[in-house]
Formats: C-alpha cells, sequence, structure tokens
C-alpha cells in the first residue's frame, strides 16, 4: 500500500504545463504573425504586383486616349458579345444545372457515379482540348454539324458556337454549389407540405425553391464570372471574325500582338473591374447562404 502511494506521488507532484503552452505545442501551422506575414507576401507577388502593373501602364494613356481604346467599335461589339454570351450560357446553366444537380441527388439509376464524375469533366480537361473537341462535332463536316448544316443550322464559327461553349465550362459551377445544399435540405419539411395538400410544384417553389436559392445564385454567378474570362475553349470555335464572333480577350491579345500594351492593358481593365464587382456578388450570395444555413439551423 505504500509503495503504491510512493510511487503516485512524483506523477502527481510533476506540474502540468499552462494551459497556453499545451495549446502552442499543439499548433500546425506557425505563429499568427509569421503566416500572415507569408500570406500577404505571396498574395502580393502573386495577384497584386500583377495588377498593380496593369493599372500603372493603362495609367500612362490620357483620358481621351483611354475612352478611345476602350470605347471603340470593334471592342465595343466584342463586349456586347463577352457579356451577352455569358448570361446566356450562365441562365442555360442555371436552369440544367438544377436539373443535374436534382437527379444526382434525389435519384438512383445505374452509372450514376460515372455521370457524377463526367460533370467534373470541363475542370479536369484543358479548355484548348475543349474548344477543339466542340470544333469537331459541330463544324460542318462534323459528327453533329454534317447533319445541322443542310437544315440552315450553323453553330461551329458563329456567337452560337460561343455559347455552347461557355455552357460546356460553366455547367459544373452550378451543380457543385446546388448539389451539396439540395443534399442537406430536410424531406421533412417536403413531406409536410405534401401531407398538407401542397402539389409538386407548389413544394418546389415554396419549400425546396428558398432553400438553394442563395446556391442557386451563386453558381449563376461564378459561371456567368468564369465565362466572361474564359480564352481556351471559344477561340477555336468562335471564327474570330471582327464585329460578329470576337471576343474580347481575343482583342486583348491582339492589341498585345501589335505592341499595343497600353490598349491591351486598357482593355484588360475595364474587364478587370467587372470582374471584381462579380466578385462582390458571389461573396455576397456566399455570405447570405452562409446566413440563412445558420438561420436554419
Amino acid at each position: 500500500m505504500s509503495g503504491a502511494i510512493s510511487s503516485a506521488l512524483p506523477a502527481a507532484a510533476v506540474p502540468l504545463a499552462p494551459a497556453a503552452s499545451r495549446g502552442a505545442s499543439r499548433r500546425v501551422l506557425p505563429g499568427f504573425n509569421l503566416t500572415l506575414g507569408y500570406t500577404l507576401l505571396y498574395l502580393s507577388l502573386i495577384v497584386l504586383v500583377p495588377l498593380s502593373a496593369l493599372v500603372f501602364k493603362t495609367f500612362t494613356l490620357s483620358w481621351e486616349q483611354f475612352w478611345t481604346a476602350v470605347s471603340a467599335p470593334r471592342v465595343l461589339a466584342s463586349y456586347r458579345l463577352t457579356f451577352g454570351a455569358s448570361l446566356i450560357a450562365a441562365l442555360v446553366n442555371l436552369v440544367f444545372g438544377l436539373l443535374v444537380a436534382w437527379v444526382l441527388v434525389r435519384y438512383r439509376f445505374p452509372g450514376k457515379r460515372i455521370v457524377d464524375a463526367l460533370v467534373d469533366l470541363p475542370f479536369a480537361l484543358p479548355t484548348a482540348v475543349a474548344g477543339i473537341s466542340l470544333t469537331a462535332l459541330l463544324a460542318g463536316n462534323g459528327w453533329i454539324g454534317q447533319y445541322l448544316e443542310p437544315h440552315g443550322i450553323k453553330l461551329a464559327f458563329t456567337p452560337a458556337g460561343i455559347v455552347i461553349a461557355l455552357i460546356f465550362i460553366g455547367l459544373p459551377f452550378v451543380v457543385r454549389t446546388v448539389q451539396p445544399v439540395l443534399e442537406d435540405t430536410e424531406k421533412e419539411l417536403e413531406e409536410a407540405a405534401t401531407s398538407l395538400g401542397a402539389t409538386r410544384w407548389q413544394t418546389f417553389r415554396l419549400v425546396i425553391l428558398p432553400s438553394i436559392l442563395p446556391a442557386l445564385l451563386t453558381g449563376f454567378a461564378m459561371a456567368f464570372a468564369r465565362a466572361i474570362g474564359e480564352y481556351g475553349s471559344v477561340i477555336f470555335i468562335a471564327g474570330n471574325m471582327p464585329m460578329i464572333s470576337e471576343i474580347t480577350p481575343l482583342i486583348i491579345i491582339g492589341k498585345l500582338e501589335q505592341y499595343d500594351i497600353a490598349g491591351a492593358t486598357a482593355v484588360a481593365l475595364v474587364m478587370l473591374f467587372f470582374s471584381f464587382v462579380l466578385l462582390l456578388v458571389i461573396n455576397g450570395l456566399q455570405a447570405w447562404q452562409r446566413r440563412r444555413s445558420g438561420a436554419s439551423a
């Protein structure tokens, strides 16, 4: 008995480490100051320095020169095509992305995992490969285009082909944003609505849609933002005809090839402005989604 007590005394006599030091020893990353310093340095080198160079190069132009560069008829036509095609593609993905997410969440069928993996194909596939593949399919001698052009339907080398390419690269953004929210929706609310006599459309419109609306709008904004800056998958199928099928990124590349660097940065600055606006919209929608999720929880 005395031996057991004496053997227990040294262990009890060992002072415990302070809580702060125990927490510090369990930290995986370095301290806050060092981590923050590396973060700011990395963001400055990768993001802030290139963007500041873009802005400073644009400032070498006078206001008249800047306005001439960004409001030329050819540039304005590229704006209309880029933003118009991106909006149409994002709206199409808003509808069909929701349908794809709904099928993947609510139904079981053979090959479901394959379909789920195919949704991410535009993420993994190089954009140039996507553009070449779509052109091979939709051109006049392609697998699909050869049956459409005799009926007067021409998709490749037209604005319609640009929209199809943007739909292809934007679909995963809507699906992957809406899918986890659909999985977390409470099916008890749907059952309660059905038991109270609600139709399927009423259940979807009044119960399901309000819960997934923030995620749906976030996916739409992300697909729209992705489509605005797309180049690789569009350049092969667009045809690149001035005033008809020429996108804004191609305008920037053309100015660079002509050594009009200031003009290229001026047009790029306009695109950068709209990208920041879309980024703020996406962050606002995500914050709204988090608040709704916290309120429902």
